[in-house]
């Protein structure tokens, strides 16, 4: 079938085309379960490694725990870099200076911290893209080998949902340059004027300059935790998370990943699912993955193996069975 340009519309699984991906899930929200599932797609990752993930404002409370990255560096990944760029939004990560606060507060200066546009950004070039020929992003990016993206999976007041698309697409651009040119049509005075279906367009090509140029040595891990349907750039005004806790996926497909994690979403029971989704379809952030689709950057169909159970090949469905109501 066609794909569906609307970012309102959620696809079923049914009605998808093409060839399918590998998504490993686990339910083990744990340090060992994210090692677990790491290692499932970590053959890629080698010399120098950055791990992209969300640091948080100060104090935010649903990001991926220090503890479990701790426990996947010292064992898995030891040399490896946490990069970030600054933000493009007035708050606690602005300034370098300030965003190095605001990770010490947030406990993540237990390993090297490269805030990758701190020296300046580099042009990268998205290549079939609509709105970019090239995207800026923090230049440090440069240095390394390999990109291992580790999300955390939840909503977004623009996109919708932020996963692994919108971790590096937004996170890898550089604070002034690169994400102005998401966000921000020149001239105007709102910085936030793009919106809806071309936002989540610009999001993805700008995550495309990113894939292209690690891949083949990039691997995706989404946590689906502490779901809020706000991003973890609210910090502690992000609103309270009423979605069950689901598990990780993880993959070598970037749009594979971010399906998944979706149609995760989408088979938890109509009362479980229900804010999460109405972000979603409200911020038409479906877009997402129909345009990651056009864009060539990996297949929305994919088999879901459990490593829980032996490798079995399982459904979302299956998956979400026995999810327990989200409680603090």
């Amino acid at each position: 079938m066609a794909l569906k340009n609307d970012g309102n519309i959620y696809v079923p699984y049914s009605e998808r085309s093409g060839s399918e991906s590998i998504v490993y899930f686990t339910r083990d929200l744990s340090p060992d379960g994210l090692r677990k599932i790491y290692a499932r797609v970590s053959k890629p990752i080698t010399g120098k490694v950055a791990i992209k993930l969300h640091t948080g404002e100060p104090k935010g409370p649903n990001i991926i725990p220090r503890e479990w990255v701790k426990s996947l560096i010292t064992n898995d990944l030891p040399g490896a870099h946490i990069v970030e760029t600054n933000a493009y939004y007035d708050g606690g990560r602005y300034t370098t200076e300030d965003h190095r606060r605001t990770i010490a507060i947030n406990g993540w200066d237990f390993a090297p911290v490269d805030i990758m546009d701190e020296h300046g950004t580099a042009m990268l070039p998205v290549k079939g893209g609509h709105y970019f020929s090239e995207m800026s992003v923090g230049k440090n990016m440069l240095n390394y080998d390999s990109l291992l993206v580790l999300t955390h999976f939840k909503g977004h007041a623009m996109g919708g949902f932020g996963g692994s698309g919108k971790n590096i697409g937004i996170g890898c651009a550089d604070g002034r340059i690169g994400k102005a040119m998401i966000h921000t049509t020149p001239g105007q005075n709102n910085q936030w004027d793009i919106a809806n279906e071309e936002f989540m367009e610009r999001m993805m090509e700008s995550a495309k300059a990113t894939v292209d140029h690690f891949a083949p040595h990039i691997s995706f891990i989404n946590v689906l935790r502490n779901m809020s349907v706000s991003c973890d750039c609210e910090g502690v005004y992000a609103e309270p998370v009423v979605t069950p806790n689901i598990g990780i996926i993880a993959a070598l497909d970037i749009l594979a990943a971010d399906s998944a994690s979706v149609d995760l979403v989408c088979a938890l029971s109509d009362k479980d699912k229900a804010a999460l989704f109405e972000r979603m379809q409200s911020r038409r952030g479906f877009r997402q993955l129909s345009y990651m689709k056009e864009l060539g950057m990996g297949n929305w169909k994919y088999k879901l193996i459990d490593i829980d159970n032996g490798d079995a090949e399982i459904s979302t469905q299956e998956a979400v069975k026995g999810v327990k109501p989200f409680s603090c």
